[in-house]
């Protein structure tokens, strides 16, 4: 099957970069199959916008080969680029979409986008699970592992360089196996290049594929929780994931509301082009 639909990719670092979404701006009839055959062709995170009652531009669903996901943070910053771009007015704060993890504010700038999260929680963990997965031992960590919830729960744990990290080679199910074990989502490694700029990648639980090239949730995850360490004295964060993929990404991710040191909410955004 083959559904009409436009192929972005979102958090672009040059013409190879990026995370590839494919959107659906018209999706009032298409079934839970439908969307999910759309995903399991392309491979990649989905998302399919219908109509919606309230104050809301639409309802925002998401499909990854294996199953429905409550929020994705590049589909959601897609979907606005793409509707600013077909003429729909944007509010000066942005649309608001309905999704499975509640009400996302997002919208679209000159050449990308961004959308906002908030912090539920972050919680120390115990990585053992995360490094018999990734091949790591204890020596290979320069901190405290951490789940945190943004809304989507993140393994995030802090690698002594982009060395470690780019030499990762896990197999999918004992990433599955790990996630399951410690409550979580995906994995995030992670290795602190400078004040402010990591590098990362992400596995997660069981999407269909091994590993995502730009990861919006992940990151504000990670926003929180160096912002919680007091490692993030600027309010801002830079990461580049998808680099050992050959598909360099960027995310921004900066502190919303009042506060910088102790945030609970944030902002990501990213470059987007039509793929």
């Amino acid at each position: 099957m083959t559904v009409q639909h436009e192929m972005l990719t979102v958090f672009t670092e040059g013409e190879a970069g990026g995370n590839r979404v494919p959107v659906v701006l018209e999706a009032d009839t298409f079934t839970d199959q439908q969307m999910q055959e759309l995903a399991e062709e392309t491979g990649l995170e989905s998302a399919f916008l219908s109509s919606s009652d309230g104050p809301v531009v639409g309802r925002l669903r998401y499909w990854v080969p294996n199953h429905e996901m409550s929020m994705c943070g590049h589909a959601t910053i897609g979907t606005a680029w793409l509707l600013n771009r077909r003429g729909c007015a944007q509010p000066d704060d942005g649309y608001v979409f309905a999704t499975a993890a509640g009400s996302v504010r997002a919208g679209a700038t000159t050449d990308g986008g961004w959308f906002e999260q908030s912090l539920q929680q972050i919680d120390p963990v115990d990585p053992s699970p995360a490094l018999a997965a990734l091949g790591l031992t204890p020596d290979d960590l320069v901190g405290t592992s951490s789940n945190a919830a943004a809304p989507r729960t993140k393994t995030l744990l802090p690698l002594r360089s982009t060395a470690v990290l780019r030499g990762l080679r896990p197999h999918a199910a004992a990433v599955e196996r790990a996630c399951i074990a410690m409550g979580s989502t995906g994995l995030y490694p992670y290795a602190v290049i400078t004040e402010g700029h990591v590098e990362a990648r992400q596995f997660p639980r069981a999407s269909g594929y091994l590993e995502d090239p730009a990861t919006g949730i992940a990151a504000a995850a990670l926003f929180f929780a160096l912002a919680a360490s007091g490692d993030l004295p600027r309010g801002v964060l830079q990461v580049r994931q998808g680099v050992a993929m050959g598909r360099p990404s960027l995310i921004t991710v900066e502190a919303g509301g009042q506060s910088q040191h102790q945030p609970r909410t944030c902002r990501v955004s990213g470059a987007v082009r039509f793929a």
